[in-house]
């Protein structure tokens, strides 16, 4: 695969070259987003730079979290990387893998290495504050055969429409608000009584869907871990998608920075190149600032994990600082640009919007400030 920096150089030209500019094409759907990201598949494959975090024995690269994350930045610079690079089915696979039983390891994450099928995740519901999965209303029944009967409805499910499988948060034992009886479950969408019932657009942007299982019939080789333990499972899957998506965040800050520094060299007016100008001076400095602030924090989160140490505070401080500097930067390019940053031409409005939706995607930031805080304050108390 070549040095770190030499495939880090790699992913960032393959993103730059190949997929930014067909982001628009993505972004749309349909038959024309499935033919272009495809191509952009076969094209990751043949130039090697497919799947390099996914497990070896399952046909990936396998590197491990502290050697992709530099590698993580680079991808996420466009939405559709991870998705082009083969490691979008990073966490489903990981997932599916540690916890599923002999029949789930040999049916599904093999083949969502290969790309042949898709998997997404659906925990939150309608009506039902997503931080709080003890109100989950989301039921499995089991039945004298073994299987069990999923029933509820989840929304804000990534990629559902196009899924071949979606993992669901459902209640097997107790009622709302118990703390335990929470179980996850591997449910290919083909069954009967999976429905997609609408698109939710995030501030214009497709992609999220909801979802509705009416009496769906699940085998009982298809429950993730043991009964009730659904919420540690997803706790482990939740402390690496946070850090992914920060490392994702920091890239697509890094993009938006070099686009407010591009323009402040290159726009001039009647009174010079913008340049010059303290106020973009102050632009480019706070926004490098919040860059290089939020970096380190989200590496030593990765380091953690990668050390299998415990990373609660390190993940709550990289998520928050990922979000907010993402959210910063690109806010500030934007304003570089004028009205041309509000329009069809930059990436920017795309990296806004992201940007925005940011600080509530993966738990809003008041929670992980909270819980953060909470941790901190019980070490110092526990002291006395």
């Amino acid at each position: 695969m070549g040095s770190g920096d030499g495939l880090r150089a790699r992913v960032a030209g393959f993103v730059r070259e190949w997929v930014f500019p067909r982001e628009s094409v993505l972004d749309a759907g349909g038959d024309g987003a499935e033919r272009a990201l495809r191509e952009l598949q076969e094209r990751a494959r043949a130039q090697g730079l497919w799947a390099l975090p996914l497990p070896a024995e399952l046909g990936g690269q396998g590197l491990g979290l502290a050697a992709y994350a530099a590698l993580a930045e680079a991808e996420g610079a466009s939405d559709h990387g991870p998705a082009a690079l083969g490691s979008a089915s990073l966490l489903d696979v990981l997932m599916l893998w540690r916890h599923g039983s002999a029949r789930v390891r040999d049916a599904y994450p093999a083949r969502l290495v290969a790309g042949e099928l898709r998997a997404c995740y659906a925990m939150t519901e309608p009506d039902v504050p997503g931080t709080d999965p003890y109100l989950t209303a989301t039921t499995a029944t089991p039945r004298a055969d073994g299987s069990w009967v999923v029933s509820g409805r989840k929304w804000f499910t990534s990629g559902a429409a196009r899924a071949d499988l979606v993992t669901v948060l459902a209640r097997t034992d107790g009622t709302a608000p118990d703390r335990t009886g929470l179980s996850l479950f591997v449910v290919p969408t083909r069954s009967p009584g999976f429905r997609v019932v609408r698109e939710l657009p995030v501030l214009g942007a497709g992609g999220q869907w909801e979802i509705a299982l009416e009496g769906v019939r699940v085998p009982g080789d298809h429950l993730l871990g043991e009964r009730g333990a659904g919420l540690a499972v997803a706790g482990e899957r939740l402390a690496v998608g946070r850090t992914l998506r920060a490392l994702r965040w920091l890239g697509q800050a890094q993009r938006a920075f070099d686009l407010l520094a591009e323009r402040a060299v290159t726009r001039g007016g009647s009174r010079g190149p913008l340049r010059g100008h303290q106020l973009v001076q102050g632009h480019v400095f706070e926004s490098l600032l919040a860059l290089r602030a939020a970096r380190p924090l989200v590496h030593e989160a990765v380091a953690r994990l990668a050390a299998g140490e415990d990373a609660h505070v390190e993940v709550g401080l990289a998520k928050v600082a990922a979000a907010r500097a993402l959210e910063r930067v690109v806010d500030a390019a934007v304003q570089i640009h004028g009205a041309a940053g509000l329009g069809p031409d930059t990436a920017l409005p795309a990296l806004l919007r992201t940007g925005r939706a940011a600080r509530i995607l993966d738990g809003p930031d008041e929670v992980h400030i909270t819980s953060v805080a909470r941790r901190i304050l019980d070490a110092y108390e526990s002291r006395g």
